[in-house]
């Protein structure tokens, strides 16, 4: 029997991946873990391995095809083994990891929940907004199949070989919908027209990295009721001790001693002590996620990267100085792997760095807050009834409305700003 190849989840929330190359063709003996074929994604370019051992017995996706996660893209005949679908892979940003905490209930019948759920019906890939704007389909009115009542690609070819599109779109006969809720909102309905140039405009096609920032932010705004809170710390002491070290610190590891260390060291240490802002909204849950991995934006010339410092709460000042410049080179020499890509729970962002002083970031979806540290300014305050000039910072957080009150975000903002208020002249890294 054959076994199925299915395409895999290549890194935090990527639905869908193109088949850029083929490495191997039909009757070619493969072994166990061995690359199949090249896929190009909006974050990364990676190799789909064979999950059996065996021959290849039919490509059922060809070069340039862009499919979702989880269609077959080859079929081979295992050696020894059964056959079936080929094991699938991990990575849904919805599931809690092994040893996440939850606050609900988990036991209830896996076959009721799979029936009722429809915390995915919303939640649309590039794909299947292409295919609606395409054919003019209401996706408020089209019923999904896939997990949690998501709509995949299948739901709408299916629609659209009925002939059933656009105002001939049947209504769902199985509830009845209100007339305010027939209509998809501004976020969740594909851009069908747009601005249209005039002349003298010039168009700029969207590379794929774009389609999914546009994609994501719009999701991320659509689905989380975002809310908005800044807090300012004197980080005098902190800006003595940088200029105390950083000379000797470049010459010794050969990398520039910046701010962000100390501020993700900051957000690391307060984490530990309120874990909901390092969460995840599960649709009747909440998951508390059990690993600190801290995104850091990364800008290049045209796009946003948000690599991952996995386990950031296990290292030193130099231990995050170094994993940054790290993450920071492999993004600006496209060298960024899944991995690098995969697991944030909470960001970081360093908008100081071209001379922000407030921000509202929008949320790093499917993450719980959002927290951007600004530039760092000399002002004048009152300090024991005199004027000081003091080196000041504006923190900026915020937040999933769904999972954070303001009282629980404010007092993790306040421990931020009194861990960075902290660092003095003499504070060892």
């Amino acid at each position: 029997m054959a076994t199925d190849i299915t395409m895999p989840q290549l890194g935090e929330s990527v639905t869908e991946g193109t088949i850029s190359k083929w490495l191997k063709q039909p009757g070619d003996a493969i072994s166990k873990y061995e690359p199949l074929c090249e896929v190009d994604t909006d974050k990364v370019n990676a190799e789909v391995p064979a999950t059996v051992r065996g021959t290849l017995k039919e490509i059922v996706v060809e070069e340039g095809t862009t499919v979702e996660v989880g269609e077959i893209i080859c079929r081979v005949d295992a050696e020894g083994e059964g056959g079936g679908t080929a094991e699938k892979n991990a990575g849904d940003l919805d599931q809690p990891d092994a040893g996440d905490e939850k606050t609900a209930n988990t036991t209830k019948d896996a076959g009721e929940e799979a029936a009722g759920d429809t915390s995915m019906k919303k939640r649309y890939s590039p794909a299947v907004l292409r295919l609606a704007q395409e054919h003019d389909i209401d996706l408020e009115q089209v019923e999904g199949t896939g997990r949690g009542g998501r709509i995949t690609r299948k739901d709408l070819r299916r629609l659209i070989e009925s002939g059933q599109t656009g105002t001939d779109q049947p209504q769902p006969a199985a509830k009845e919908t209100p007339k305010e809720a027939k209509k998809p909102t501004a976020a969740a309905q594909p851009d069908r027209k747009g601005a249209q140039p005039e002349t003298g405009d010039r168009e700029v096609p969207l590379t794929s990295v774009r389609k999914t920032i546009a994609q994501r932010m719009t999701t991320s705004k659509h689905e989380a009721p975002h809310a908005w809170t800044m807090v300012q710390a004197d980080v005098t002491g902190l800006v003595k001790l940088r200029k105390k070290i950083k000379d000797a610190f470049k010459q010794r590891e050969g990398i520039s001693l910046t701010y962000m260390p100390f501020a993700i060291k900051a957000v690391v240490d307060a984490l530990k002590e309120f874990p909901y802002l390092n969460s995840q909204w599960g649709g009747d849950k909440i998951i508390l996620k059990k690993r600190i991995n801290i995104s850091i934006a990364v800008a290049t010339e045209d796009a946003l990267y948000v690599p991952v410092i996995h386990d950031a709460d296990e290292k030193s000042i130099l231990g995050l100085a170094k994993s940054i410049h790290h993450l920071a080179e492999k993004t600006r020499t496209g060298k960024l792997s899944m991995d690098d890509l995969s697991g944030g729970t909470f960001t970081v962002n360093n908008t100081g760095s071209f001379g922000s002083i407030a921000s509202q970031p929008i949320i790093n979806h499917p993450q719980a807050a959002i927290l951007s540290m600004e530039s760092i300014v000399k002002q004048p305050v009152i300090q024991d009834d005199m004027i000081a000039v003091r080196d000041l910072v504006n923190l900026c957080l915020s937040l999933d409305h769904r999972i954070l009150d303001g009282l629980m975000a404010g007092r993790f903002l306040q421990r931020v700003k009194e861990n960075l208020e902290a660092y003095g002249p003499d504070s060892q890294i």
